[in-house]
């Protein structure tokens, strides 16, 4: 029993009072039900907002089976793109109103991943969302068995199971044709960890554009997504170039897998005497918003991180209504800055 003179919390019967609609509509409303006019959606939603009406999520659970809630799974969130990515799935959730749990995991082993999947299947969330491009985490997603709909992210096409995801081998391989299309011979590559799959099929990208082209495909300088792995490659890669120039098979652009190592890389041969776009043309990966305004500005590939978030969420909610998603993959974008430029002539 509340005491005397405690505000009365509002219910639902408040927001048809004032709504002019019945209990009934306002509840179909809360509820995301598809069943309702446009014009009294809006009118019901304008009064909630007026009212500042909070619905019970608790005894909607209980009555729709529903606690509009989905799990995210992530690892590695200190990087640019999964946090952008958690950020688009977030937005996507909200205006679909649902809330989106977060798990992060402190290793991407099967276990870790396993146990995070389950205990949101304890928290009863509608679905969860698992979002990892590393190791055993990924392996493993195939392999669960989980009571609610599980959607990867990032994690490339799979034919059996619902992914959403950017293209990265059609990123890569813009990069690439750009470089060999301002006239390089061809393109060196800093790629990023071993056991990243969206390093790998950047990997994939570049040396299938380089073959698609008749031009050599050099060794790749390896990298772990941070500027000072790029600063490290930018060394070598300045070693590679005066090499190429005593051999008579220069050495002239690069395309790194991220724009952080981009950054490095930019560095280190600034430190070596040798410009950019002057001597090495550089590509980078992903358009983080520092990218415009290095020394010189990156071109780069651009990742869309809102689009691969609301078409996860789209995923989720076609698994909920029983239906099938398909998802065609986030096509990255070249964006040209100025960074890159034709071939030192000889």
């Amino acid at each position: 029993m509340l005491p005397e003179g405690a505000p009365r919390a509002l219910g639902m019967s408040d927001v048809a009072a004032h709504a002019g609609v019945s209990h009934q509509t306002v509840s179909r409303v809360v509820n995301g039900h598809p069943n309702v006019a446009p014009t009294t959606r809006e009118r019901v939603l304008r009064s909630i907002a007026e009212l500042g009406y909070r619905p019970n999520t608790a005894a909607r659970a209980l009555v729709t089976g529903s606690t509009r809630t989905i799990g995210l799974v992530t690892s590695h969130i200190n990087q640019y793109g999964p946090a952008q990515t958690l950020l688009g799935l977030e937005k996507a959730a909200r205006a679909a109103g649902y809330s989106l749990g977060v798990a992060i995991l402190d290793d991407d082993s099967e276990g870790a991943m396993r146990e995070a999947v389950d205990r949101f299947v304890a928290q009863s969330v509608d679905a969860v969302v698992a979002l990892s491009t590393y190791g055993q985490a990924v392996e493993a997603l195939g392999r669960f068995r989980a009571p609610v709909p599980l959607i990867a992210v990032q994690v490339g096409h799979d034919p059996v199971h619902p992914t959403v995801w950017v293209d990265q081998e059609v990123g890569a391989a813009l990069a690439t044709r750009h470089l060999l299309g301002l006239g390089h011979r061809t393109v060196q590559h800093v790629t990023g960890p071993g056991d990243s799959l969206e390093a790998r099929g950047r990997v994939v990208g570049w040396r299938r554009e380089l073959v698609s082209a008749g031009a050599p495909v050099p060794d790749v300088a390896y990298g772990n997504w941070w500027p000072s792995s790029g600063h490290a490659a930018g060394r070598q890669l300045a070693a590679r170039v005066r090499a190429g120039r005593r051999s008579g098979e220069p050495v002239t652009a690069v395309f790194v897998a991220n724009d952080q190592m981009a950054l490095g890389v930019i560095n280190a041969l600034h430190d070596e005497g040798l410009s950019v776009p002057g001597d090495v043309s550089v590509v980078g990966f992903d358009d983080v918003p520092e990218a415009a305004y290095y020394t010189p500005p990156l071109t780069t590939v651009r990742q869309d991180f809102a689009e691969l978030g609301r078409r996860g969420v789209q995923s989720v909610l076609a698994r909920l209504r029983g239906e099938a998603f398909h998802a065609e993959p986030v096509m990255p974008q070249l964006v040209v800055r100025a960074s890159t430029g034709p071939p030192p002539a000889a």
